[in-house]
């Protein structure tokens, strides 16, 4: 018994595969923090924050955005600069920003009554056709099914055929339970993330193996993305309690307005800008040592940071910023680690 053709609509199968994972969700759900209750402002914040980052990543950040934003009219009420350094770390910053739109929109124009289905959802900023799904069945029960990586992993393992498009949704809304929407949906994503995992799936802890048309061997249609390596250096100059940054431009393609180190070149500036007090000197010549090094990954790119305690080069506009203040600017997730790292930031 398997879903080895197109799945099925109404059917004993169906119901069968429906109770056996709603049965296991129910014992195997992951304690998460947006699992508490079913408000639609939380519900909003933690799949905005999980849009292309992992579950670990957002936890932290999560606690802390709603510490500071604990409703959606204290978010719409805040500066944007307030939000992105809440933000920071998270990455993907046009997510906050829309984030902010949207919640100015709920709190102004719609008098703090949050969208009750996913079309309602999808008139706001930053709303797409996962999201809003998402979070109208999880909060309101709304009947429509979700579907991200994890979702069409398990819907092409279970068929035992590649989708494409509409065909994923078309196969989702044909399986979710109408009685339990919010909770069919998420443990789709669950049984994704944990159990039917991109390699080495745990077919033997999958509540619906038997069901299972592939039990876990259909190759990836996707091909996997080659990193690319690239070195980068910062300058880090501090003076009596402040700190030395730039501001990226309002209009840059990537984080935009955010502050961060000023970029310098090497090796031929470096030379000319490292006091010598921190040169190390060997026969062979003048050897340089980075105040600290960091590894930082952005999509495809992994990148070493080296960050050099020495003045920024001259070309550089930024600002002195308050050591104190750090914490109320928008920084870059990279800025945020190398001053923990360097222990400028707590």
């Amino acid at each position: 018994m398997s879903f080895s053709k197109a799945i099925p609509h109404e059917d004993a199968l169906v119901n069968e595969f429906r109770k056996r994972l709603l049965a296991w969700y129910d014992v195997n759900a992951r304690d998460l923090p947006w699992r508490k209750d079913r408000d639609p402002y939380r519900v909003w914040i933690s799949e905005i924050m999980l849009q292309q980052t992992r579950v670990a990543a957002v936890i932290d950040h999560y606690h802390g955005f709603l510490t500071r934003f604990p409703t959606v009219q204290k978010l719409a009420a805040a500066r944007e600069a307030s939000v992105l350094s809440v933000w920071s770390g998270l990455g993907y910053y046009r997510r906050a920003r829309m984030l902010h739109a949207a919640a100015k929109v709920v709190a102004r124009e719609r008098k703090g009554k949050f969208p009750e289905t996913a079309e309602e959802w999808r008139s706001l900023q930053g709303i797409g056709r996962y999201t809003a799904a998402a979070i109208a069945s999880i909060a309101f029960g709304d009947p429509t099914a979700v579907v991200d990586g994890n979702v069409e992993r398990v819907l092409q393992r279970l068929s035992g055929r590649h989708f494409g498009g509409d065909e994923f949704w078309t196969s989702a809304e044909s399986l979710l339970d109408r009685n339990r929407p919010g909770d069919f949906n998420q443990a789709m994503m669950e049984l994704g993330a944990t159990v039917c995992t991109p390699r080495a799936p745990l077919c033997l802890m999958c509540p619906v193996v038997e069901l299972c048309a592939t039990r876990g061997k259909l190759a990836s249609a996707d091909r996997v993305k080659k990193q690319h390596k690239r070195q980068i250096d910062y300058a880090l100059h501090r003076r009596d309690g402040e700190v030395f940054l730039v501001q990226r431009p309002r209009d840059a393609r990537l984080m935009a307005g955010m502050w961060e180190l000023p970029e310098i070149g090497m090796p031929a500036v470096m030379k000319k800008l490292i006091p010598r007090s921190s040169r190390n000197h060997k026969s062979n010549g003048v050897a340089q040592t980075p105040l600290l090094s960091v590894r930082h990954s952005i999509t495809v790119t992994e990148y070493t940071v080296r960050v050099w305690d020495c003045p920024p080069p001259e070309t550089s506009s930024g600002e002195w910023i308050a050591i104190r203040r750090l914490s109320k600017i928008p920084l870059t997730g990279l800025a945020r680690k190398v001053l923990r790292k360097a222990q400028v930031l707590g």
